[in-house]
This record gives C-alpha cells, structure tokens and sequence, in this order.
C-alpha cells in the first residue's frame, strides 16, 4: 500500500496549468517539521513537492497560498528523468487524493478572507423534518 499523510506549510504560490489534453495540474511544495530536534536542538523540517490534479488542482489553486497550513493525503510517486547535463535522475512527488485546508480563513494575517469560500460551506444548514416516532414498531 503506497498512503501518506503530511501536515505542513505551502513553502511557496501552487502553480495551476494545463496538460494538452485539457487537465488541471496544480504544484505545490510543503514543509512539514519533524517530530524530533536534532542534536542541536533544533527541529529539522522536510520540503515536498505535491501535485494535485482536475478539480482537487482548481480548489487548491483557488483556495491556498505560500504560508497556509494543509493536510495532505496521497501517494508518493518516483520519476525518473535525464537532466541537461544527461545526468539519470529521481523525482520524488506526493500525488495528492485529498487536500484539507488547516488555516483559519484571515489567519494568515492578510487578505485570504476575502477569498469565497468553499461551496460546502455556503448556505444555511440543512432544516431538520419532523419525525414521528409514536408508532408500534414491529419487533
């Protein structure tokens, strides 16, 4: 089972683009602190690059920038590529399945509240029906 789950901050914008086939990318990177310091004391952080595609890609595009604290759920996926030099590669990803939205929206400090907010938390809630339950049950 390839499953990973990371919490951390975006290090930098998404990026959304396009493939030629009309598909929603978006590339992000996160930071995400280690659960241990160092010998120094210090806390060592890991950076990963994170892509998330078709509507996932638009959401965080729409939704996120450099600072904004996400959950990431996906999978790790390997890449290999030749560089300029022609030097054999490895590119590490984090395909993300799902993307949740940790920072409280204006708490970055700037405008971020002034983005929509997402459609599943628009309206009202939902009205409650009443229910009868003065009948014999059968059992």
């Amino acid at each position: 089972m390839n499953k990973v789950f990371l919490i951390g901050n975006l290090t930098r914008d998404p990026e959304l683009t396009e493939t030629s086939g009309g598909i929603k990318v978006c590339r992000f990177a996160i930071a995400v602190n280690r659960n241990y310091s160092g010998s120094d004391g210090e806390r060592k952080t890991d950076f990963f690059n994170c892509v998330a595609w078709r509507n996932l890609a638009d959401t965080v595009a729409r939704y996120t920038r450099k600072g904004i604290k996400v959950a990431v759920i996906g999978s790790i996926e390997l890449r290999n590529y030749e560089d300029s030099q022609g030097i054999k590669r490895t590119g590490v990803d984090i395909v993300a399945q799902d993307v949740e939205f940790l920072t409280p929206r204006g708490g970055n400090g700037d405008d971020f509240n002034d983005a929509p907010a997402p459609s599943s938390s628009r309206g009202s809630k939902p009205q409650l029906q009443p229910f009868d339950d003065d009948t014999d049950i059968p059992f």
